[in-house]
């Protein structure tokens, strides 16, 4: 992705391989995008560890968060040929909130939330982000901070943002399956801008528009199962989880190798040492505290080298865990129908003792039961609504004549058992 400067009249243009070149209409989104808090989403991976499956899926949020930026303004021009008012300063606004809107994101996602910070959720983060971003542009953001807390009068530049059919899912479903190569998740955004209307002060999409929506979804569904919960790609990240989580009990001196108050035994980054080896929760953040300066420090290279410094642990669990991961030998899965019983539990954690040479205790980071779940659509939350010629709007679940309610919020479940992969095991 590469970044385009005419000094003549101050456009800036950024070739982005999904949607061609995108333009940076003015100073204010160009300082945004300048802020190293924006800078940082480069250095994560979009797709966290699906890489290990889709070779092709190195894109980072910093190219997702300009493509989504980009839909909103192709959005906002075709409302307004609809004659919906909606100002520059909106504009900027929405197109400012839309970018800044996964800039809470750590690195690999939702790995850090369940292992390095106790209980703080990336949306949250990605709020106090955008305060300290307001602070440091002397409050120029703040309209875009009402318009992402849908806190602006025009709740529908809102649901542009977050809703069931907003800028945000459209390009990842675009921008994901350009990247790994399913060709199931490819959707017709251009033919979604063009039918949204506004009713009442709510999206709608214009009939005609109906088939497009309905591939939407279905191509999210895909999408979901096949690339975002792919079987090898949970394996992945509950490896991860559990390396982190041992990492982060040595640290804290709950087995022998770790010392508290000395000189910390883990290679790490300061940044990543300073949740290692503290308990930081949510509590901690504020937008002018040091814990969001250390987050904001923190991405995927951060985890990535001290996992490769791992392998050389003292501790064997780290070890063994460390060198499978960075050599890909991941945690095998397995289905289930039921859950484990604790007499199976404690049953694999014997298994894996007696076969590593750990502690029964140490080896239940050797394996980890999960569930993959997902919905393509909420009844609860902003419904699509399908505006027909007479004026009547219907919810997408009434309207389709493929897809229904039932078979639109069905939230399937798949139960995994992922185990470290061991010969004897």
């Amino acid at each position: 992705m590469h970044a385009f400067y005419s000094m003549a009249n101050k456009r800036k243009i950024i070739n982005d391989p999904v949607f061609g070149f995108l333009s940076i209409p003015n100073d204010l989104i160009f300082d945004v995008l300048q802020h190293p808090y924006v800078q940082r989403l480069s250095r994560i991976r979009q797709l966290g560890l699906s890489y290990l499956v889709y070779p092709g899926a190195m894109h980072s949020r910093f190219g997702h968060s300009l493509g989504a930026m980009h839909l909103m303004q192709e959005a906002i021009q075709s409302l307004r040929l609809k004659d919906v008012a909606i100002t520059a300063e909106e504009e900027t606004a929405a197109m400012i909130a839309i970018l800044l809107h996964d800039i809470g994101h750590g690195p690999f996602s939702h790995v850090l939330e369940h292992t390095i910070v106790d209980g703080v959720a990336h949306e949250d983060i990605s709020l106090l982000m955008m305060e300290r971003i307001n602070l440091d542009l002397h409050g120029r953001l703040a309209m875009a901070i009402a318009i992402f807390k849908n806190e602006y009068p025009k709740h529908f530049l809102h649901q542009l943002i977050s809703s069931q059919l907003d800028v945000d899912r459209m390009d990842y479903l675009c921008r994901d399956s350009f990247f790994t190569g399913v060709q199931e998740g490819r959707v017709a955004s251009e033919r979604l801008l063009k039918m949204l209307d506004v009713r009442d002060d709510r999206l709608v999409v214009q009939v005609k528009g109906i088939y497009s929506v309905e591939k939407f979804l279905v191509a999210r569904r895909l999408m979901y199962w096949q690339v975002y919960l792919h079987k090898t790609s949970v394996a992945a990240e509950q490896h991860l989880i559990k390396i982190l989580s041992r990492a982060k009990e040595l640290a804290r001196g709950g087995v022998p190798n770790g010392y508290p108050g000395q000189e910390p035994l883990l290679f790490c980054s300061p940044a990543l040492r300073y949740f290692l080896y503290q308990n930081i929760g949510f509590d901690k953040f504020s937008p002018t505290s040091e814990a969001l300066e250390q987050y904001a420090l923190l991405d995927d290279n951060d985890v990535l080298s001290a996992i490769k410094a791992w392998i050389s642990s003292e501790d064997k669990v780290l070890s063994v865990l460390s060198e499978s991961f960075v050599n890909r030998r991941l945690f095998r899965g397995e289905r289930l129908e039921k859950p484990l019983t604790e007499d199976e539990k404690q049953a694999l954690n014997k298994q894996y003792a007696a076969a590593i040479g750990v502690s029964e205790a140490d080896a239940a980071y050797l394996w980890s039961e999960h569930v993959s779940t997902s919905n393509t659509y909420s009844e609860k939350a902003d419904t699509i609504d399908i505006l027909y010629s007479d004026g009547t709007v219907r919810d997408i679940a009434e309207a389709s004549e493929i897809l229904d309610l039932e078979s639109l919020t069905r939230k399937p479940e798949k139960r995994y058992l992922f185990k470290f992969r061991n010969d004897g095991i």
